[in-house]
């Protein structure tokens, strides 16, 4: 059987299912859309949001590329940012990265001249790496090095999201989202949580806007 195949049939009894047990789930979550959480995560098919946490349909809005990255000049994750924010009033947003990622393990190598699109991509965490080159150095295994700028990726993320107009304007009017910034483990399946920011938090003045509204 083809992959596609068993994935249709997969659908059809999961569908059944769910109407076994509650007979309204798909009307209920047809009416509208009501998400606790913005979840910024990586494309990596490893970590499936909704299955990583134990989540039910509607309770994730989910935004994904590669190393689960905030760039301020992407309109794509802005305009899912904006939404999920100002439309679904979330009072939650996390950024999710993974041990062993990727596209962190490619940043600390040299540019693949047949990837200019994923180079242009990863040139932000390369910038990371840039910034914290001691402390990167110090370690004594590229494993290492991989795994500890994974975090710092993450951490880096969610002060992104803190600096732009979308977050602050949120916190002075409605002392909302708190950002997350976690981890998880592939090895194990276990989230760890790096840092949390909310509208209670100090910012670099340069990065603050003037007025938000």
């Amino acid at each position: 059987m083809e992959t596609f195949e068993r994935f249709l049939l997969q659908n059809k009894a999961w569908a059944e299912h769910q109407v076994t047990g509650d007979q309204a789930f798909f009307s209920r979550l047809a009416e509208v859309q009501k998400p606790e959480v913005l979840w910024i995560g990586c494309s990596d098919s490893r970590v499936p949001p909704e299955i990583a946490v134990n989540a039910q349909p509607g309770e994730i809005f989910v935004h994904r590329n590669i190393a689960n990255q905030v760039i301020t000049t992407d309109f794509n994750s802005l305009s899912v940012l904006q939404y999920a924010v100002d439309v679904l009033e979330v009072p939650h947003v996390v950024v999710c990265g993974h041990y062993n990622c990727g596209g962190i393990r490619a940043s600390l190598k040299k540019q693949s001249p047949g990837l200019l699109m994923v180079n242009k991509w990863l040139k932000h965490i390369k910038d990371i790496q840039r910034l914290h080159e001691k402390e990167l150095h110090r370690l004594s295994s590229e494993n290492d090095r991989v795994a500890r700028l994974v975090e710092l990726n993450v951490i880096e993320q969610i002060y992104n999201l803190a600096h732009t107009s979308i977050i602050q304007s949120a916190w002075k009017l409605e002392n909302r989202p708190i950002l997350y910034g976690w981890v998880y483990g592939l090895n194990d399946g276990v989230i760890k949580e790096l840092i949390r920011l909310d509208s209670g938090c100090k910012l670099d003045p340069i990065y603050e806007y003037d007025q938000v509204t």
